[in-house]
């Protein structure tokens, strides 16, 4: 396969290899198309009656963009989040983001970071390619939610397995587990199962770069969007869905035909940027949840301007690869 790939260390030191696959920018509606409100910049508590969080895959840091630590503060102070989970940190970002805005932050070696505008109150825990912390969001009530991030294998990837190769989907979920994806999943609904029996008390979220799309999103209604596959039950997202997990993004937006929200690439339309046969459009960032405490207001994958494909990325004013996601909740 001729896309390029890049591999990082997980939070717990093992290889996780990423994709560079690619999409288009986002269906869906516009994240805080009003910009963000006084009450709520960067470095000031939100209200604990609702909580903003974001997953957003940096590419290599911001590096692959000039300017790349502006033009990631830039999409944070715009749309306010509380909490983001991020990937592809490169060992430095969520720190340099965090010492910029005045949050609370951890940062692994080399591919995971956490940042918080609200107090973490435990130790990091990793799980296989995952890792996250307790984060106390309303200092009156005391009240707590675990935010983990994850970043999952990437090869074999399953859209290419599909719409280049045409495998049979029982052909595919075997490479998936060949990819890391099915164990990774697995460990971490185990690592994560006595937290999210918990949930009613203390919400747990996960959110990340999973590598791979949702069985929410195959289905026969939108098969002429992947290859002519009808529903196809993705172990990952289907993992994640046993443990207890909801995907607050389908939630919030349950017709995947009118709302894909697919979030790689905005900058490789083709397979190989701007050249090649067409790249598979997936939504393959999820911001997932358990707990009655919290309830989806509104849930977006969004994207600025109109980037340009790589190679001629570098100008661009969005810093990554991906989409971003952006979930609302109401907590209480």
């Amino acid at each position: 396969m001729s896309a390029k790939r890049r591999v990082f260390l997980s939070a717990t030191g093992g290889a996780v290899a990423l994709a560079a696959t690619a999409a288009v920018a986002v269906a869906g509606p516009v994240a805080n198309p009003d910009g963000p409100s006084e009450s709520a910049r960067p470095g000031q508590p939100a209200a604990a009656s609702e909580l903003r969080v974001m997953t957003l895959n940096l590419w290599h840091g911001g590096a692959e963009v000039d300017d790349g630590l502006a033009k990631q503060l830039a999409v944070i102070e715009k749309h306010r989040p509380d909490v983001v989970g991020l990937q592809e940190t490169s060992g430095h970002s969520a720190r340099e983001l965090a010492e910029e805005l005045g949050w609370d932050h951890w940062q692994s070696d080399a591919d995971l970071g956490i940042i918080s505008r609200f107090p973490f109150t435990s130790e990091v825990e990793t799980s296989r390619a995952a890792a996250g912390v307790r984060i106390r969001i309303d200092e009156t009530t005391g009240q707590e939610v675990e935010l983990w991030t994850a970043h999952l294998g990437y090869d074999p990837y399953g859209p290419y397995d599909a719409c280049f190769d045409g495998m049979a989907v029982e052909d595919i979920f075997q490479r998936e587990a060949q990819s890391g994806r099915t164990p990774q999943a697995e460990a971490i609904a185990k690592d994560l199962a006595p937290k999210i029996a918990a949930a009613d008390e203390t919400p747990v979220l996960l959110v990340g770069d999973f590598n791979t799309p949702s069985h929410l999103d195959w289905t026969e209604a939108t098969k002429d969007s992947h290859c002519g596959y009808g529903q196809v039950d993705w172990p990952v997202t289907k993992i994640f869905e046993k443990a207890g997990l909801k995907d607050s993004f389908r939630e919030a937006n349950p017709d995947p035909a009118a709302v894909p929200g697919n979030t790689w690439s905005p900058v490789y339309p083709k397979h190989e940027g701007s050249t090649g046969v067409d790249e598979p459009q997936d939504r393959i960032d999820f911001i997932d949840y358990a707990g009655d405490k919290l309830t989806v207001k509104d849930s977006v994958s969004f994207v600025e301007g109109d980037p340009k494909p790589v190679p001629d990325q570098a100008g661009n004013a969005w810093p990554t690869d991906h989409a971003a996601v952006l979930t609302t909740f109401t907590v209480g």
